[in-house]
């Protein structure tokens, strides 16, 4: 009898997240990266957001070679890198040729929780081999309402959008 009481339970919390998770606001950036002349590499990039207290909620695209150059991310390996190897493994793909890009998610933390309503910072990394290298934040709430931003061109990342849909 305790084991149907266990079972049942379980099903329960796995279903409320699943509901909480497809609540969950969505988050859509669409990243630019300019073609770039002279002697090229592809760009190694980090996308994540950071809470109000500057830690590391959601790792949401790493895009990198080899792992010796992870440490060329300076900041999100300082954050989130070097801390998680597990984070590291299962968030990495391989680099991406100048283009524009679709990142869209729902906006969950590392652990597929939904994020609570409040302020976050979005951070872009991108570092290139024999290039330059270039971050951009950009200050976010989660508060119910939809909101729209304009990513400034860098000399490593070309005029971006990102989106919040609640």
């Amino acid at each position: 009898m305790k084991n149907i009481a266990f079972l049942l339970c379980l099903v329960g919390l796995m279903s409320s997240n699943a509901n909480a998770s497809e609540q969950a606001a969505e988050l859509k950036l669409s990243l630019n990266l300019p073609v770039q002349s002279g002697e090229y590499h592809n760009p190694y990039v980090a996308v994540w957001i950071e809470d109000s207290k500057g830690q590391s909620v959601r790792t949401i695209a790493l895009w990198r070679e080899g792992a010796k150059w992870l440490k060329d991310i300076r900041r999100w390996w300082r954050k989130v890198g070097r801390k998680d190897q597990a984070l590291v493994d299962a968030m990495t793909s391989a680099t991406r040729a100048a283009g524009q890009y679709q990142l869209k998610i729902k906006a969950l933390n590392d652990k597929q929780q939904p994020l609570a309503p409040g302020h976050y910072v979005l951070h872009i990394e991108v570092v290139r081999e024999n290039g330059g290298r270039a971050i951009t934040k950009q200050d976010f709430e989660l508060d119910g309402k939809e909101h729209s931003f304009t990513l400034a061109s860098n000399p490593e990342m070309a005029q971006s959008h990102f989106y919040i849909k609640e």
